[in-house]
């Protein structure tokens, strides 16, 4: 644990990195806009980032240069249904909202599935890690029990079943979570447990874990924010879950 924790002291020393905007085509042929963070290593393990409700890629500016740190390369996606956050608009929105296209959650899985492939064919990473945030993070374990040959592990910050006002059935992401074999690590605001515990427990992985603060803690990947008091008790958890894997 000593070891850890000075690990994550010099993980969460403010670094200056290199971000570079990237595009891509979703599958109806939207351009996918997403923040691209590489650390010196490019054949390191590639971690995909999705925010939450209403936000962008910016949700990651800080988070993604830590998780460099850590020995991941990252990628922060755009989804189409999101807005802004930390002052940085969200592109994709912007193009799907001129195209004239649906920007419900639902309608953000061909731009993860985009993402995926993305990374896959440009990185061929021998180990791709795809993380949500809230919506993306129900979609993120709805994706690892459909894609299961494509994702090495799954994320997930405050997930649950959000879809039914969206004309999805109400087991719409438990009924692939239930296909996950691979590593899984869920974790959410402390009175948030009852909206994902059914997932958790359908998930059929040996090597799932979950973590939940001592404190309120925060709705999302914003809760690893160093704003936040209790930010270093979510990094401990996420780290040891990604040393693990």
């Amino acid at each position: 644990m000593k070891h850890l924790s000075m690990l994550l002291l010099s993980v969460l020393t403010v670094v200056s990195v290199n971000a570079e905007t990237v595009y891509f085509k979703s599958e109806d042929n939207l351009d996918i806009a997403a923040e691209l963070y590489l650390s010196s290593d490019r054949k390191a393990p590639f971690i995909i980032l999705f925010h939450q409700a209403g936000w962008s890629r910016g949700e990651y500016t800080e988070i993604a240069p830590a998780l460099n740190k850590l020995g991941f390369n990252c990628l922060a996606v755009d989804l189409r249904s999101g807005g802004e956050v930390n002052s940085i608009k969200n592109i994709t929105n912007q193009n799907a909202v001129r195209a004239a296209k649906e920007t419900k959650y639902v309608h953000s899985i061909p731009d993860m599935k985009s993402a995926i492939e993305y990374v896959s064919k440009q990185y061929k990473p021998e180990k791709l890690i795809i993380w949500g945030s809230s919506y993306s993070s129900a979609l993120s374990l709805k994706l690892a029990g459909d894609m299961k040959d494509k994702i090495s592990a799954v994320i997930a910050f405050s997930p649950g079943e959000y879809f039914v006002s969206q004309g999805k059935p109400r087991d719409f992401i438990t009924s692939s979570a239930v296909k996950i074999s691979q590593p899984v690590f869920v974790t959410s605001a402390r009175d948030e447990k009852n909206s994902w515990w059914g997932i958790y427990v359908a998930i059929p992985s040996t090597q799932k874990s979950y973590f939940l603060p001592e404190s309120e803690g925060n709705h999302g990947s914003r809760a690893l924010w160093s704003k936040f008091s209790d930010s270093k008790a979510y990094w401990v958890a996420v780290t040891k879950f990604l040393k693990s894997v």
